[in-house]
């Protein structure tokens, strides 16, 4: 049986602006590194999000990242937060660029959107109490 989604996969451009940005800025930890035979180290980073959940950065990415829209394919990602307003406080204070505010989406929950690096979209999101979210998995 599936029990969730265990990791997000991204090539990298640049490792260490990636750890910045992920580890000090967002505040996740480095779990891990694999080394793989044949292919400069480190061949992936693992990036902790919780337990069970990862971030794989596979560094010496090259090219382009496509800006968010309808391309076929990757579209962003979403983190779940418990306080919007607190977090992007603890946020701005790490020395990520916050600008306006969270706002409510269709489903009503707050969300906030900022990108990686590399111009990875990331999500922000609180679920409230009447979301479509909260209510399938209280159905769960």
């Amino acid at each position: 049986m599936i029990t969730g989604i265990g990791h997000v996969a991204f090539y990298i451009s640049d490792l260490a602006k990636s750890l910045d940005f992920y580890c000090q800025k967002l505040g996740f930890r480095e779990a891990f590194r694999l080394d793989r035979e044949g292919t400069p180290s480190p061949w992936i980073v693992y990036i902790q999000v919780s337990p069970g959940n990862f971030i794989e950065l596979f560094p010496g990415g090259a090219g382009e990242n496509r800006p968010r829209g309808q391309n076929v394919g990757y579209n962003h990602f979403c983190l779940l937060v418990d306080d919007m307003a607190a977090t992007l406080q603890q946020l701005k204070g790490r020395g990520v660029e916050i600008t306006g505010e969270a706002i409510r989406g269709m489903d009503h929950n707050l969300q906030y959107w900022l990108n990686d690096p590399d111009g990875n979209a990331i999500e922000l999101m609180q679920i409230v109490s009447d979301s479509p979210q909260a209510q399938a998995d209280a159905r769960w």
